[in-house]
């Protein structure tokens, strides 16, 4: 007996060990990989002409894992072989990493932002510093970086030399903001009061506010809703007419001596990569559009609201002459008008009581209306009405 429950215990044990070995090669275990090759290109001794070509080649073998996973891969290039980290405000990175990432190991690497990263690298004032010390081909150095897609586990490879790469002076363009605010004494300087304007269908960069502006009131404007430096004043900024509002400098911020109404127009352009701004400020006009106002459209003497003598005080409609229905493009319309744009760019409407722009988003909802009504905004508090 003894024998058999000696015999029985080892077979149960050869089952638990063999059963241990299946589970673990079901079941691999996650790697750390220690490298990774970025293979020279077949062309690598060829020049490589920027300017004229779309994305450049790359292939790499993929890092061990243990097993595939989805892996992430980011280009990085230097102009020096060394890729070294920025130390402190003083000592800049010796490499850029390009903006866009690559799931496979074979990437079409994106040529203009080789040249960008180039540019950024050399160090050059302007154009024509560039264009001289790089008007012949240059070496290039490039690694990758790879990592797991929630980040985890990066690794990079080995470096490659592209030993005759053409560069020219790209520059990546600058990103129109698509949000702009006003703060200011109107709003205690607090951002969380900011005055939201409004973009402009149609057109990047462009923004406006009816807005009701205390005299002696000082203002600032900001694509985002907090001291991070973009904010900007009166210093380097265009005023068109600076009667009208009376504008003048305050310690850097615009103070308005003409106190009232006005629609508010920041329009933001691009020169030699910075933002420049220009603001004006225009009348209050508001228009009624449509069958309300017996079919005009736009400007007119006949459909321009009442305007307030007071910051809390509601813009009156003249009283309607048509019945909009609500159905299809037969509803009440209202807009401000802005040289250089169709009506419609900046129009806008009361739903349950609340103002609702336009903006850049599609055609509104039509809102029905009856003969001799009014409609009726107060744009400080951003509500509205139709009795």
């Amino acid at each position: 007996m003894k024998k058999i429950h000696i015999i029985m215990s080892m077979v149960l044990c050869l089952v638990f060990i063999t059963a241990c070995e299946s589970d673990n090669d079901s079941n691999p275990t996650l790697t750390d990989p220690t490298e990774f090759v970025l293979n020279v290109p077949a062309y690598a001794s060829t020049v490589y002409d920027l300017k004229h070509s779309k994305t450049i080649e790359l292939t790499c073998t993929q890092p061990n894992y243990g097993f595939p996973l989805a892996v992430n891969y980011s280009v990085q290039i230097s102009l020096t072989g060394e890729f070294n980290e920025a130390s402190g405000d003083d000592v800049a990175a010796t490499y850029k990493t390009l903006a866009t990432m690559y799931n496979s190991a074979r990437m079409d690497v994106h040529a203009l932002e080789i040249a960008t990263a180039i540019v950024e690298l050399s160090g050059a004032e302007d154009e024509e510093d560039f264009n001289a010390a790089y008007a012949d081909p240059v070496k290039v150095y490039v690694r990758l970086n790879a990592a797991l897609t929630n980040g985890m586990k990066p690794i990079l490879s080995n470096i490659i030399e592209l030993p005759h790469v053409q560069a020219y002076y790209a520059l990546s363009p600058l990103e129109m903001p698509t949000d702009m605010y006003i703060i200011g004494s109107i709003n205690g300087w607090n951002w969380n009061n900011a005055y939201d304007m409004v973009p402009v269908y149609g057109t990047q960069g462009k923004f406006w506010r009816v807005v009701y502006l205390d005299a002696d009131a000082e203002i600032k404007f900001n694509s985002a809703q907090d001291w991070d430096g973009g904010d900007f004043g009166y210093a380097n900024t265009i005023f068109p007419d600076k009667t009208y509002a009376g504008i003048e400098d305050k310690d850097g911020n615009i103070k308005i001596t003409n106190g009232g109404w006005y629609i508010v127009v920041v329009t933001v352009t691009e020169q030699a990569r910075k933002f420049v701004y220009t603001v004006d400020f225009f009348e209050p006009n508001v228009y009624l559009c449509g069958t309300a106002s017996g079919g005009t459209w736009g400007v007119g003497t006949t459909n321009i609201f009442t305007v307030p003598a007071t910051g809390d005080g509601e813009f009156v409609s003249p009283a309607f002459t048509g019945a909009p229905s609500g159905d299809n493009d037969d509803g009440i319309r209202a807009c401000v008008v802005l040289e250089g744009h169709e009506w419609w760019h900046t129009e806008f409407m009361v739903f349950d009581g609340v103002i609702e722009y336009r903006g850049t988003g599609g055609d509104q909802d039509r809102v029905a209306g009856s003969i001799g009504e009014h409609l009726y905004f107060n744009f400080t508090a951003g509500t509205g009405s139709i009795k």
